[in-house]
């Protein structure tokens, strides 16, 4: 049995949520507690809990993701650059259990992150 994630909601329209990108496997929107001036996440509309979950099933899947944070990072004009976080697990950051990527840019990013 799965738990309804907060971004569950947010795929049924459930909760608000700025969405900047939509397509059939995926959802981009604005996070509410942004890190940079531009904080974006990406979703997939199917649930993998983290991606320690993922399999070979996904493989297309993920490719999905990645490309699809690349052109939302365009649109929103992040032409000097970005950061792609994904969290996994409870060591990882994680604090939403549906794999998520988090788009962060608009500002010189530091290393190591944290």
């Amino acid at each position: 049995m799965t738990v309804d994630t907060v971004f569950d909601k947010i795929i049924r329209r459930e909760i608000p949520a700025q969405i900047v990108y939509e397509d059939n496997l995926c959802l981009a929107f604005q996070d509410i507690n942004p890190q940079a001036p531009v904080h974006i996440l990406v979703i997939p509309k199917k649930l993998i809990p983290q991606l320690s979950d993922a399999n070979s099933q996904d493989h297309a899947l993920l490719g999905h993701l990645l490309l699809t944070a690349k052109r939302v990072a365009a649109e929103v004009g992040l032409e000097n650059g970005y950061r792609i976080v994904i969290n996994n697990g409870p060591d990882g950051g994680q604090t939403v259990y549906h794999l998520h990527l988090h788009i962060l840019g608009g500002r010189q990013m530091k290393w190591p992150p944290g």
